[in-house]
C-alpha cells in the first residue's frame, strides 16, 4: 500500500472513531495530514467523518493547489497556518467538541492556558493551550490569530467554535485532542467545586520533562 493510500485509511479510521464516540457530530470538524513529499490530504467540506470515503478525501499540493479527491474544508488558512508555523507539523485535527467549546465560553478561563492543571496528561501532550477570539467559520483570520503565535503552540481553542490540535504525525494528534476534550470535561465537571489540582512544581516538572 502507498504512502497516500495508508493515510487515506488512516484519516478515514480515525475521523469515524472521533464520530462514534460523539467528539463530533454531523459534518462538523475537520482531520488533515501532510505525505512525504510535502502535500497534504484534508477531508472533504461538508463531509461527515462518520462516513468518509477515502478515496474523495481532497488531496492538496504543497502550496494548496487542489489536486483531487473533493473539495477540501473552508478551514484550510486554519490548518495551513500550522503546516507553515511549525515545521514539525504532520497532521492537524479540528473539532466542535463539546466540553471544549463550553469552556471556551466561561467568563474567567486563562485565556493564556485554558485547561486547568487536574491532571498530568494533557500538560503533557498539549502544553498550553490559547484561547483564541471568536471567528466566522472559514474566516482566514483564525489563519492569521494562529501564525501570530510563532508556532509556539501546538493547540488553542477558538472561542465558541472549538480545539485545533497539531501534532508529528496523525494519530498521536487524534490521541492529543482527545486529552484536550476530556481536560475540558474534567474542567467543566469540578467547577466551582474546589477541586485540588496539580502544584505549580508538578506542573514546571511535567513541563520540562515533556515539552510540547
Amino acid at each position: 500500500m502507498s504512502e497516500e493510500s495508508r493515510l487515506r485509511e488512516q484519516i478515514t479510521l480515525l475521523a469515524k472513531s472521533i464520530y462514534d464516540r460523539g467528539l463530533t457530530s454531523g459534518s462538523t470538524g475537520n482531520i488533515s495530514a501532510r505525505l512525504s513529499d510535502g502535500s497534504i490530504l484534508m477531508t472533504p467540506t461538508g463531509s461527515s467523518m462518520g462516513c468518509l470515503d477515502p478515496a474523495r478525501i481532497s488531496h492538496l499540493s504543497e502550496d494548496l493547489e487542489h489536486l483531487g479527491g473533493d473539495l477540501p474544508t473552508k478551514e484550510i488558512p486554519l490548518h495551513a497556518a500550522f503546516y507553515d508555523t511549525r515545521a514539525e507539523t504532520g497532521a492537524v485535527v479540528h473539532l466542535h467538541s463539546c466540553h471544549s467549546v463550553a469552556l471556551s465560553m466561561m467568563p474567567d478561563i486563562d485565556t493564556e492556558d485554558v485547561l486547568p492543571a487536574l491532571t498530568p496528561y494533557p500538560i503533557m501532550r498539549l502544553g498550553q493551550v490559547k484561547l483564541l477570539p471568536f471567528f466566522l467559520p472559514g474566516d482566514p483570520e483564525m489563519g492569521a490569530a494562529v501564525r501570530g503565535l510563532a508556532g509556539k503552540r501546538s493547540a488553542v481553542l477558538l472561542a465558541n467554535h472549538g480545539p485545533v490540535v497539531a501534532g508529528k504525525e496523525l494519530e498521536a494528534t487524534v490521541y492529543a485532542m482527545e486529552e484536550l476534550e476530556e481536560g475540558a470535561k474534567l474542567a467543566m465537571m469540578t467547577r466551582g467545586m474546589g477541586a485540588i489540582g496539580l502544584s505549580p512544581e508538578a506542573v514546571a516538572a511535567l513541563r520540562i520533562k515533556f515539552p510540547s
